[in-house]
């Protein structure tokens, strides 16, 4: 008897699982402020959904004048304080999606652009066991729209990636998502993303549950599209 799909579901970190892109921007004006420039709300929209060294490149630009990695842990270190004065911001119904796929016993991996660090900082504030693999930003080859890294979890977790289904806010996040195979379910949050190749977008993600994940995979799965 076949497992019901999908095998796993991978589940994108900032903006998608918890709302912490209004830390990211937070960290962002005083760091470029520091140098005598100024940062705007439009140019901060720019870096969703990007790898961390390349946005480090950005900031350089912007006359931020520190290196790639220091830029990078500067902005995950506010970032990581904001969240442990206010704990794990969840996108609504995020968390209770989640507690379901584990209950339901479907594997979980978070694929994120954020360092190591940072994600497993969220993860450990999580009260449950929420993830069996956890691959960040500094653990991809290439960052995101590249697939490297929704790769590297359906490897690390033992799946075809077109068993699996991927969840993202950003365009960049859901061209890797697409490009990996993945069924793609795109919820947007600061970004619209219309046009990214998402087989379906969600307004949110509040009361839905690991069925409607089902519904959805076999919807767009490779198993329907073999029965077309």
């Amino acid at each position: 008897m076949t497992s019901p799909l999908p095998a796993a579901v991978l589940w994108d970190m900032d903006g998608t699982l918890v709302d912490t892109e209004p830390y990211w921007m937070a960290a962002e004006t005083p760091l470029v402020e520091r140098f005598g420039g100024t940062w705007s709300h439009e140019q901060a929209l720019q870096l969703v959904g990007l790898g961390l060294e390349d946005s480090a490149r950005i900031f350089q630009a912007a006359g931020v004048r520190m290196g790639v990695g220091d830029i990078i842990d500067t902005l995950t270190d506010d970032v990581m304080r904001s969240l442990a004065v206010t704990g794990v911001p969840f996108r609504p119904g995020a968390r209770e999606l989640l507690a379901d796929l584990r209950a339901q016993g479907i594997p979980t991996a978070l694929v994120t652009m954020s360092i190591r660090r940072m994600a497993d900082s969220v993860v450990d504030l999580i009260e449950f066991d929420a993830f069996d693999v956890v691959i960040a930003g500094d653990d991809a080859p290439r960052p995101k729209p590249f697939p490297d890294a929704y790769l590297q979890a359906c490897e690390a977790l033992g799946v075809d990636p077109r068993d699996t289904v991927a969840i993202e806010d950003s365009p960049n996040g859901l061209r890797a998502a697409v490009a990996s195979g993945a069924v793609s379910l795109g919820v947007p949050l600061m970004l619209p993303l219309e046009g990214a190749g998402a087989h379906e977008l969600w307004p949110t993600l509040e009361g839905r549950t690991t069925n409607d994940l089902r519904a959805l995979h076999a919807t767009h799965g490779r198993r329907a599209e073999e029965g077309r």
